[in-house]
């Protein structure tokens, strides 16, 4: 069942995402506010739609989540090998407007393209309240700034929103240096959103909705 929200419906709040189809959508409409954006996420829930296509929002709540425990974060040989180049430098919120930009300009004109003015609006204001963060992949030759992802962070839990490369495998680098950051920090998951042939050769796996709420809620007992 696809749940509409509107005017009506006691703000902000969500309807039971269980009930949802396969791909985890179960509910259309509301806003991007920090009030609705920090509740969905709280419950696993994030926004995905095409702006262009679609002129409401679109809520998704996968009840299996692909996610990559930071400790079980998979460095092949090749990313190791490339590590240790000290070709490139890293740093967490140095530059959170031009990592999402660049997560969108990089697929704004495909079909589908997501990531338009309205969320980047949202998301800017998430990491201006401390709710959102970037990781940059510098080149050290140059000081360019080469790849990077940013996310939500909620409690323990790192949901990951979108990343970009400008030169192979600098993404890879961002996601690695994360994972290493929040084992030292002990945080306890990254939320992949999405399951991608790159994500799985990184250690990336399904965990059921039920056990990724006790891990966002740190529930010990997980």
């Amino acid at each position: 069942m696809i749940f509409q929200i509107d005017e009506s419906t006691p703000y902000p709040t969500f309807p039971d995402p269980r009930s949802g189809d396969e791909d985890g959508l179960f509910a259309v409409g509301g806003d991007l506010s920090i009030d609705r954006l920090l509740l969905a996420y709280c419950h696993g829930i994030f926004p995905w739609y095409s702006f262009r296509d679609q002129p409401d929002i679109l809520w998704y709540c996968p009840m299996q989540r692909f996610v990559i425990f930071p400790e079980e974060i998979h460095v092949s040989h090749s990313m190791r090998t490339l590590i240790n180049k000290d070709q490139y430098s890293y740093s967490i919120n140095e530059a959170f407007d031009d990592v999402i930009a660049q997560c969108s300009k990089l697929r704004i004109e495909q079909d589908g393209a997501w990531l338009g003015d309205d969320m980047i609006k949202a998301y800017t204001e998430l990491h201006r309240q401390g709710f959102a963060s970037s990781v940059e992949v510098w080149d050290d030759a140059t000081d360019q700034l080469v790849g990077g992802l940013y996310g939500v962070t909620i409690g323990p839990v790192f949901i990951g929103e979108s990343m970009f490369s400008l030169v192979p495998s600098a993404s890879k680098l961002a996601l690695i240096y994360l994972a290493r950051f929040m084992q030292r920090k002990g945080m306890k998951l990254i939320d992949c959103q999405l399951e991608t042939p790159h994500l799985r050769s990184m250690g990336g796996r399904f965990i059921s909705y039920d056990d990724y709420l006790k891990i966002i809620n740190d529930d010990d007992e997980s």
